[in-house]
């Protein structure tokens, strides 16, 4: 692999950060207080914040003891079982599946939040007046600017790709760095315009969609599904552990993309609520910028509408990486589609990228069909299994490894690992049972791992070649 494909640990850094602080920042603040009074929302953050940060130190330690198995967390569904077996190859293969689609969905999710931001200063983009006809279907001069933004931005990430994944890194790096100084000064303000008054009462009830009144626990349990999807991109670094420079930088960069992701949510939705009241806060469809506002008027939310815009700029770039990577590393351990292992002479997976982006621009059509805009929702409704069931695994996988010895010496780093695989286990577990109350969103979620088993026959027929046996018994 050539160098320019090569991540320290900085750019590996970036990656997390990018990932985890996207489009989920600006509208966190309000479906936090929607969901829990302050004191659930503060309760919440904290036990997100040790789970994942369990979550992360597995993630590191899979790494260093695994690193031939890179490619995401969904890699170590296949290493639960004997290497090789069919057990092992659909396992794998389903995890990685309905992670690949949850991603692919996150991919336009952030580029069409881009151009709803970039409307601040071109207000062409919602515009609704009238383009064209064709028979029944009326196209609106925003819808088709949108569109065309939209889908410039995807394929002119994809060939910033494709001249090397380091000079990606690097304009991720770039722009995470920007939107972390951005965010940082967004705390600074918010600091000296908090009030007290405004998350008053600190402990209040609140009510459920059926108008049910709910206490402070189940409040807890609401908020903490929110709060898990702000981290959702942890994994990032592990994904390109095949890429990193070493692999030590896997763990650390994941711990420090943590703290760093985490300083940034937990000050701004906390001082957001003490910047509104929390019944403004509540209905606000734009939570910082309403925020920021009050204390440096309009002009506030300018700049923070830029820092918006280079945020999910770096954070499409990091998707699209991540989004390409998974199909492809699983691919190269058998445990997904032959077709996506090809890489071209750069080392990079063309395919997959092609096939990723490709899969994101017809969901792109979103801006201008209500039709494909429902199919996009479908999807990214069900894509909470599909991130929150490799977390688990990954759990799992660790635990296999600290019970069975495997890399392992004996000694006091096996007990440490197992009780953090052990709280890790137990809250991923917690989370997938709270995300997953909803029978809707769980019947939709296992929808979309069992259509994968419309794909995977190849995968069963085929013999495992003594090579990625090795690798996947490793």
């Amino acid at each position: 692999m050539g160098k320019s494909n090569k991540l320290g640990f900085w750019l590996l850094t970036a990656l997390v950060v990018g990932n985890m602080v996207g489009s989920g920042i600006f509208m966190l603040p309000r479906s936090l207080s929607e969901a829990a009074s302050p004191a659930g929302v503060m309760a919440a953050w904290v036990l997100t914040g040790f789970g994942v940060l369990m979550i992360a130190l597995v993630f590191g330690n899979l790494g260093m003891r695994k690193p031939e198995m890179t490619g995401g967390p969904q890699i170590y569904a296949g290493g639960l079982f004997k290497p090789g077996s069919p057990a092992a190859i659909l396992s794998g293969f389903m995890a990685t599946w309905g992670y690949w689609i949850g991603n692919i969905a996150g991919i336009v999710a952030v580029i069409t939040t881009f151009a709803s931001y970039l409307s601040t200063f071109f207000p062409i983009l919602t515009s609704n007046a009238k383009w064209f006809s064709i028979g029944g279907f009326t196209l609106k001069v925003g819808n088709g600017c949108t569109f065309i933004l939209c889908t410039i931005m995807l394929w002119g990430i994809h060939f910033v790709i494709m001249r090397g994944m380091e000079s990606a890194g690097k304009l991720n790096f770039l722009a995470t760095a920007a939107k972390v100084a951005g965010f940082f000064l967004f705390i600074i303000v918010g600091v000296f315009a908090f009030q007290k008054s405004n998350i008053t009462p600190f402990v209040a009830s609140r009510s459920d969609a059926a108008g049910h009144t709910l206490g402070l626990i189940p409040q807890v349990n609401n908020a903490a599904v929110n709060t898990l999807w702000a981290f959702i991109g942890i994994e990032s670094a592990m994904v390109f552990a095949g890429r990193a420079k070493r692999s030590t930088d896997v763990k650390w960069a994941t711990i420090l993309g943590l703290f760093i992701a985490l300083a940034i949510y937990i000050g701004i939705s906390v001082l957001a609520m003490g910047m509104l009241e929390q019944k403004i806060l509540i209905h606000s469809n734009k939570p910082l910028i309403d925020a920021i506002q009050t204390v440096l008027g309009p002009i506030g939310g300018k700049i923070l509408a830029g820092t918006g815009l280079i945020s999910l700029f770096g954070s499409t770039i990091g998707w699209v990486m991540l989004s390409a990577e998974v199909p492809y590393q699983a691919a190269k351990q058998r445990l997904f589609l032959p077709g996506f292992s090809k890489e071209n002479k750069k080392g990079l997976p063309v395919f997959s990228l092609l096939l990723t982006n490709g899969i994101g621009q017809l969901f792109i059509f979103s801006t201008v069909s209500k039709s494909i805009s429902g199919a996009f929702d479908f999807i990214v409704l069900i894509a909470t299994l599909a991130y929150l069931v490799p977390y688990f695994i990954s759990s799992i996988y660790q635990l296999k490894l600290v019970i069975t010895g495997e890399t392992y010496q004996g000694g006091r780093s096996r007990i440490i690992d197992g009780v953090i695989a052990f709280l890790a286990t137990i809250y991923s577990l917690w989370v997938i049972i709270t995300g997953t109350a909803d029978m809707k969103t769980f019947i939709y979620g296992v929808l979309l791992l069992a259509s994968g088993l419309l794909f995977c026959r190849p995968l069963m027929k085929k013999p495992v070649k003594a090579e990625n046996k090795e690798a996947l018994s490793a």
